[in-house]
């Protein structure tokens, strides 16, 4: 297990992001955290700031009680703000806000009214610095990112094959796109660091196929490598049958069924990473406790597949998994942006 202290390196890190998030002292700095967010991070967005001559003001709030049957895990939806009064006023006036929630605001409920307050929005992923130090941003990253954004937004059809027997076609028409390289200077906009991925969520009823998940696959939510392999059968957007034997398919079905939820069983995004710095192994390095699995989202050539809530799709749930997948063709239109795990560079 990593320690919790406070590191020059660390500050310099978050510093180094923060610069590239445009922060200034002509603005109003608000570092958003909760009382079971990782205490080192906060602390980190606070002496980076005032390094560079910022005063924040910090609002903590506290995590609210666990409602669901079942642990949650990494839904991008932080439920301790609960659209406090008090708390959406200083948040809509702030001018950057560093997100250092446990689950973040990506889906939050009251994201939507703080951004079109202006605000934009670095969310510090619950990793331990050790990873957010691994991988900064840096000027590589952001167009290759926009590049990838554009040719899914731009694209009608998603073709996901693999030799293990995936095959998915997903209907792209209408899909929201997000590329996410690792920070936001732009107002009205939320960025997460790590980054180095593009992810859609599809609208409703457009995607249908089998999702295979092989051995050494990951289940985020898990936090685990799979060592059997697990067959998801979808149709109209939703898993309906899950085939495999062993722990690993035990663990989906239990999991899926205990929401009691049919969007639960929904697709939530696809998308690829497009990170080399990212580590496919990392995850191995890390106890539970230091690592969310950010990183394994984001390395490069890795099919990522989501279930769960999908705003887009008009779903909500906090039923969620997410779920890297190696060795896949992923093409829009006809045209390979994956191949077989590997970025395609010359499309």
């Amino acid at each position: 297990m990593l320690t919790d202290r406070i590191e020059w390196r660390w500050i310099e890190a978050f510093r180094a992001v923060l610069q590239r998030c445009a922060a200034s002292p002509d603005e109003s700095c608000l570092i958003l955290s909760e009382s079971q967010s990782r205490s080192i991070n906060p602390h980190l967005a606070e002496l980076a700031l005032e390094s560079l001559g910022i005063h924040a003001l910090h609002l903590s709030l506290p995590t609210p009680s666990q409602q669901a049957p079942v642990p949650v895990r990494s839904t991008g939806a932080c439920q301790a703000l609960r659209a406090h009064p008090s708390a959406l006023a200083a948040l809509e006036r702030a001018d950057f806000i560093i997100d250092c929630t446990v689950e973040g605001l990506m889906h939050a409920p009251e994201l939507p009214r703080i951004l079109q307050s202006g605000a934009r929005v670095l969310t510090v992923c619950n990793e331990h610095p050790d990873t957010l130090e691994r991988l900064l941003p840096n000027d590589s990253i952001k167009p290759v990112v926009q590049q990838a954004a554009r040719s899914a937004r731009q694209s009608t059809h998603m073709n996901v094959v693999s030799d293990a027997g995936t095959a998915l076609d997903i209907d792209m028409r209408g899909a929201s796109t997000v590329g996410i390289w690792g920070y936001s200077d732009k107002p009205g906009t939320l960025a997460h660091w790590p980054g180095g991925l593009v992810v859609s969520f599809p609208t409703a009823h457009t995607v249908n196929g089998t999702l295979v998940l092989d051995r050494g696959d990951l289940n985020l939510t898990f936090k685990r490598y799979l060592e059997q392999p697990v067959t998801l059968d979808i149709e109209d957007d939703h898993v309906v049958n899950i085939r495999g034997d062993g722990t690993d398919a035990e663990l989906h079905r239990r999991y899926f069924a205990a929401w009691g939820d049919r969007n639960a069983y929904a697709v939530s995004h696809v998308g690829w990473g497009l990170n080399p710095a990212a580590r496919y192994e990392a995850m191995t390095l890390y106890g539970k406790r230091d690592t969310n699995g950010t990183e394994l989202r984001a390395f490069a050539g890795n099919f990522l597949f989501s279930t769960g809530a999908n705003e887009f799709a008009g779903r909500y749930t906090e039923g969620h998994f997410d779920i890297p997948v190696r060795g896949c063709t992923i093409t829009l239109d006809g045209t390979e942006v994956v191949r077989r795990g590997e970025l395609v560079t010359d499309s």
